[in-house]
């Protein structure tokens, strides 16, 4: 197997037993971290020697909730409220006018925009037209060398997305987990993208979560935001239903009561918070403190880039920024400054977005850390540009100020994706022309 040592980098770890390294060395054998020091020696002239003075080096940006197919419409949406969005895409509208051929295309470029980004491991939270658009689909995100979580889902139909709603597709995700997921070792895994309760009928979330225990996968819904979030208690009724457990991710969950968070402490369940979609389109007030207030800590997403970019530093700072700005209103309120220090660090939200977000998907043993053992998926972020320039505080600097520019390079599983600012192995040219083919052809059949 290749060796390679990332030499004298400026090393976030996420780990906690490791803890940070102003200046050290990684050592990576194939696909594997095998050591992290200050200094490493090796007597091994075929290792390759990466230099990573003037780099902070990190664990790959997770992303637990993605419409990855949507980086074909990108922008469509700056304008978009919450429900212009559900009405543009689902119903039988933009999500139903996709080729396969379109799905294909979407997804490689949707996840080489991550990539590039230094976000290494998704969930793609799909809409399914038929196995061929999952095949092409599927296909897409295997040859961007992405991590993922296909998160099968249903068809954009009007018919699927009702609250009384009974209709499954179940045996197409049975046949997409025996033709393409064999085995939890692949780089791209399995997990259901279901409806839930508060878009389909109780009686098929039900199925749906027994059917996703059934295939072992990752099992994610939308709920609990909007007006309906706080009505429907959905978590409570699934917590009295004895459907709780580790597998479920929620997304969202803007309205949810904090009684309703402590059920997933006790019972299992995690939360995604899109933070600048959530408060742009309207779903609620991202649920960042009230997740960390009652004991869980939640996980980030992008969610759409029909109205947002497809980077996880923007996700980080609004995150930040909305949760410490509704805890300082509220001591401005009482006559008081807030402080001496912030009611969340950077700290805290660059775990939320490597090992917590590896955990929601059930991943934290293979990524999330720097850990010896683990798959090394590492970004490597360049400490030279002025932006960053001198460095004072890594952790700091990669929540705060980083941009996608910023990323030297990506490494999936020890595999270069990105190196010296520039991705490699693809054709921008022919990926270019096929994005606008298809986003022609998706527009064409659009009735505004």
């Amino acid at each position: 197997m290749v060796k390679k040592i990332f030499k004298g980098g400026n090393i976030i770890t996420m780990d906690s037993q490791i803890g940070d390294l102003e200046k050290g060395d990684i050592l990576v054998e194939g696909s594997k971290i095998i050591d992290i020091q200050r200094e490493i020696h090796i007597d091994d002239k075929e290792c390759e020697i990466i230099d990573a003075a003037d780099m902070i080096i990190l664990p790959g940006l997770i992303d637990t909730h993605r419409h990855t197919w949507e980086s074909l419409i990108r922008n469509i949406g700056a304008d978009w409220s919450l429900q212009t969005y559900l009405s543009s895409i689902y119903y039988d509208n933009i999500g139903s006018l996709r080729s396969p051929d379109d799905d294909y295309i979407g997804n490689l470029i949707g996840a080489l925009e991550a990539l590039e980004a230094g976000v290494t491991t998704i969930l793609d939270w799909t809409m399914i037209i038929s196995q061929d658009h999952t095949d092409e689909l599927i296909r897409g995100l295997q040859e961007s060398g992405i991590r993922a979580v296909f998160a099968h889902g249903s068809p954009g139909e009007g018919t699927f997305w009702d609250r009384e709603s009974k209709r499954l597709n179940s045996d197409q995700a049975r046949y997409t987990k025996k033709t393409h997921f064999s085995s939890n070792d692949q780089l791209i895994t399995m997990g259901l993208a279901i409806r839930g309760p508060e878009f389909s009928a109780w009686e098929a979330t039900v199925k749906e979560i027994e059917l996703a225990r059934e295939l072992d996968a990752i099992c994610s819904m939308h709920l609990g935001f909007g007006t309906w979030g706080a009505q429907d208690r959905s978590i409570e009724k699934l917590n009295r239903a004895g459907l709780l457990g580790k597998d479920l991710n929620f997304t969202h969950a803007n309205a949810v009561s904090p009684e309703e968070i402590k059920m997933l402490v006790e019972k299992g369940g995690s939360v995604s918070v899109t933070p600048e979609v959530e408060m742009m389109m309207g779903h609620g007030y991202p649920a960042t403190g009230l997740c960390l207030e009652n004991g869980l800590n939640p996980a980030l997403g992008v969610d759409v880039v029909t109205s947002t970019a497809g980077d996880m530093f923007a996700q980080m700072k609004f995150a930040l920024q909305a949760e410490r700005a509704r805890v300082n209103q509220k001591i401005l309120d009482e006559g008081n400054m807030p402080g001496p220090e912030l009611s969340i660090s950077a700290r805290k939200m660059l775990e939320l977005a490597t090992i917590e977000g590896a955990k929601t998907l059930n991943l934290d043993d293979k990524v999330g850390s720097l850990t010896p053992g683990k798959e090394a998926d590492i970004v490597m972020i360049r400490t030279s540009d002025l932006n960053l320039f001198p460095i004072n505080d890594p952790v700091g600097a990669v929540v705060q100020t980083c941009h996608a520019g910023n990323v030297d390079s990506v490494f999936v599983g020890g595999k270069p994706i990105k190196r010296e600012g520039k991705m490699l192995n693809i054709d921008i040219t022919g990926l270019k022309k096929q994005a606008i083919e298809a986003r022609d052809a998706i527009m064409s059949r659009y009735q505004r």
